[in-house]
């Protein structure tokens, strides 16, 4: 059942589960998968906890508990989560010795309403790991315009981050070189660089669900030839970038210093067209040194059926290229497409965050002790 699953992390990918809630944990859910699935990470986000608060009963003692004491939302919000990813950490911690730091991590994301500013980005990853307070956590922070200085400050503070909702080459170039920025602030202040790591998330499936959108509106057989390559041809090219960055002179300093690459991680990789294969930003996005966060039933679908052949991305940069310039031929713009994914990404995260506020405080509303 297993053995692409293992064949995947033979291939250095690092497999972490995009799912996080109070009874995978006190299951057993967790420690099985990964003692039985090669589960070495998990990846949280608002929607995650939102759906995860908003059914069962898992959450009902620390909610009481919480509403005894008259807590605000925002509080019991972050209590609960908190938790939670102390309690995976926790769990992963086995792994994170094992590998040295490299894995074993567990990510919880700063409020998303922050995401445009970069003092309150900061303040709340210092206050986020603070309250963990586990060395394999990784917090995370948005690689929006005002994310990138928040990223090399925190990093400069020796603070492990995961840089999230990553669509466009730019902007991933951008996102390493805010790593780099903090690792030589870090280095300056006389910290120890070899316990400072970081992931790069970039998003995959959704930018094949933007663009076939598009290609779908123009209806042309070139239009339909072209669907369902984006992600793949994107992914590739940030791996090429990466592969760039990390051998060059500047990395090389910082190499010496004993500092960790930035591995690139592949987000969103739950297959949303049902006319592809549901182990598509798996199989196709095997390659060294990365990690591939998956849902559930992405990591079902790969352990029941998935096709692990090796390295599937060195040496593909020239078709990716071509894959996504004969997108931009037919008018579909690349730039228009990444801006309304992160846009939109936000967005979304901020509803998940808004949602989470609200079914938070029905259920502390719910448990409220009556008075008298």
């Amino acid at each position: 059942m297993t053995d692409a699953l293992k064949r995947l992390s033979d291939e250095g990918v690092a497999i972490w589960l995009d799912d996080l809630s109070r009874k995978r944990i006190t299951s057993g859910n967790l420690a099985e998968l990964i003692d039985q699935q090669h589960v070495v990470g998990v990846t949280t986000n608002p929607s995650i906890f939102q759906k995860a608060i908003s059914q069962g009963d898992g959450y009902d003692q620390q909610l009481s508990d919480l509403a005894a004491r008259s807590v605000t939302v925002e509080e019991a919000i972050r209590m609960i989560t908190t938790a939670d990813v102390r309690d995976a950490a926790d769990i992963l911690r086995p792994v994170f010795d094992s590998t040295d730091g490299q894995d074993g991590r567990v990510s919880i994301e700063v409020d998303p309403r922050l995401a445009h500013n970069t003092k309150a980005t900061v303040a709340e990853a210092k206050q986020l790991a603070w309250l963990v307070d586990r060395p394999n956590t990784l917090i995370k922070i948005p690689a929006t315009e005002a994310g990138l200085p928040a990223i090399t400050e925190t990093i400069g503070r020796g603070i492990s981050v995961n840089i999230t909702l990553i669509f466009s080459l730019e902007r991933y170039r951008l996102v390493m070189d805010a790593y780099l920025a903090g690792l030589e602030k870090a280095k300056a202040a006389g910290l120890d660089l070899s316990k400072i790591h970081s992931v790069a998330s970039f998003f995959v499936s959704r930018v094949d669900t933007e663009i076939d959108k598009r290609l779908d509106a123009l209806g042309t057989d070139e239009a339909k030839a072209a669907k369902g390559k984006a992600a793949v041809a994107n992914a590739r090219l940030a791996y090429e970038a990466y592969e760039e960055v990390f051998s060059s002179s500047r990395w090389a300093a910082l190499d010496k210093a004993r500092a960790n690459k930035q591995r690139p991680l592949w987000a969103s990789t739950g297959v949303k067209d049902p006319a592809y294969r549901d182990t598509m930003y798996v199989a196709d996005l095997v390659a060294p040194n990365t990690v591939n966060t998956m849902p559930e039933a992405t990591l079902d679908a790969t352990a029941d059926h998935g096709e692990i052949t090796g390295n599937a991305v060195s040496g593909s940069y020239e078709q990716a290229r071509a894959d996504l310039a004969a997108i931009e031929k037919l008018g579909i713009s690349y730039d228009d497409v990444v801006q309304v994914l992160e846009d939109e990404g936000v967005e979304k995260f901020e509803a998940a965050w808004t949602d989470l506020l609200k079914s938070t405080e029905a259920e502390l509303k719910r448990l409220a002790p009556s008075e008298g």
